[in-house]
């Protein structure tokens, strides 16, 4: 197998970990939410606190493994997220929660910019698209496989021991991949030269001075707002808002995850494919445009639809549709961006977990003050249309930072 191969698996790999470390607090929500007796507004705040963290350090992080290089950075912020993940199981109460967690997202926040760069060294452009969607569908399987991992030591031992298991398994893969990896691709004479092009700062002028920079941070505020509800309320929502059980929520998070996952998949064949043959605009673009627009219509469904199943189809298919654009909007990062991808893509998904971070509060605020879990979803699907609108109008063939 190819070095880069290895790479990609091992960047799959941390993908999987990433969701499981993150996806697991939510499938024991309404069991913490229990044990610590917290409302739904204070779990609300358990969520953003995360989300603020991780959207607040992704450009510094990003920033970090294009100038320090990917392979101290990633090992050091997969450490430190995994304690954390552990120390999830020691929380007592909200004040406790709130700082472990606020502390879990400063690790995490540094896995997507940082896996980003190290596919932009290694790969060529018409691979990052495949790339991108591989690792993208990794971390949707991690979701999926959260709960039939998290749901039967939860009923074994409780809900703090799945904190201690999932923590143990970054530091397994952090000790790997500072083991193997290496910065520079000694392999690809060329890419040498573009390891060292890494090395020099970003012109933050240019790059908050460019209207494209402001599209791309929007676009993905705006989906992101849409995705976080998956990775923060869902299984919550199913739970307490739908009516399924502990053994139905096992499949009925499961199966929207694994959808997720093929849309990544499939995303990322689609947009390197569609950029080959009809050029960047209609591979990049179109395809981000349409799958955010028809998951909309899914998300207004299933809130407007009454019942378990119908719930269960149309968020299934949201999921799946409106991540067939991610691979799409990342690679974009690797466009726009060019030696900079890191950064870049550090600011894109700095916003995207603003975005996020207001999901996760709103959601709590109007269930607690509605009693109702559905009207959350008619405030997501307007922003899933309010993405499509804004990724129509960036231009993949207007890179915001040229080679330097």
């Amino acid at each position: 197998m190819k070095r880069k191969n290895i790479i990609l698996t091992m960047l799959v790999i941390l993908g999987m970990v990433t969701f499981l470390d993150r996806i697991n607090i939510s499938v024991a929500g309404s069991s913490i939410m229990h044990d610590l007796q917290l409302s739904p507004a204070d779990w609300g705040w358990v969520q953003s606190a995360f989300i603020l963290s991780y959207g607040l350090l992704q450009i510094p992080m990003g920033a970090l493994g294009d100038r320090f290089g990917h392979r101290k950075i990633l090992a050091g912020i997969v450490l430190w997220w995994s304690a954390f993940t552990a120390f999830t199981g020691l929380a007592g109460g909200l004040v406790s929660l709130l700082v472990i967690r606020f502390m879990f997202g400063i690790g995490e926040a540094g896995s997507s910019p940082c896996s980003t760069g190290v596919i932009s060294r290694w790969f060529e452009k018409g691979e990052v698209g495949k790339a991108q969607g591989y690792v993208w569908a990794a971390s949707r399987m991690g979701g999926a496989l959260t709960p039939f991992v998290v749901i039967p030591v939860m009923i074994s031992v409780g809900w703090r021991a799945a904190f201690y298991l999932l923590g143990a398994l970054g530091i397994i893969w952090a000790a790997v991949w500072y083991w193997y990896y290496r910065d520079t691709p000694s392999s690809l004479p060329q890419e040498v030269e573009r390891q060292d092009k890494q090395k020099t700062s970003p012109n933050w002028g240019r790059m908050v001075g460019s209207p494209q920079f402001w599209l791309i941070c929007a676009m993905y505020f705006f989906y992101a707002f849409g995705s976080w509800f998956f990775f923060s309320w869902f299984p919550t929502f199913m739970e307490l808002g739908r009516g399924f059980d502990k053994t139905e929520l096992t499949y009925a998070v499961a199966v929207p995850f694994i959808m997720s996952m093929i849309g990544n998949i499939v995303g990322g064949h689609l947009t390197d494919k569609l950029t080959q043959r009809y050029g960047i605009k209609i591979g990049r673009k179109a395809l981000g445009s349409t799958s955010l627009a028809v998951s909309a219509v899914c998300m207004f469904l299933a809130a407007f639809i009454p019942g378990k199943m119908a719930v269960f189809v149309f968020l299934s298919l949201c999921f799946g549709i409106f991540d067939l654009m991610l691979p799409s909007a990342w690679a974009l990062c690797i466009d726009l961006g060019k030696q900079h991808a890191g950064t870049l893509s550090g600011a894109m998904n700095t916003a995207g977990n603003i975005g996020g971070f207001c999901c996760g509060i709103l959601f709590g605020e109007l269930v607690q003050q509605s009693g109702n879990y559905n009207l959350p979803l008619y405030m997501i699907s307007a922003m899933l249309i309010m993405s499509a609108v804004l990724f129509a109008f960036i231009n993949p063939e207007k890179p915001i930072l040229q080679e330097e």
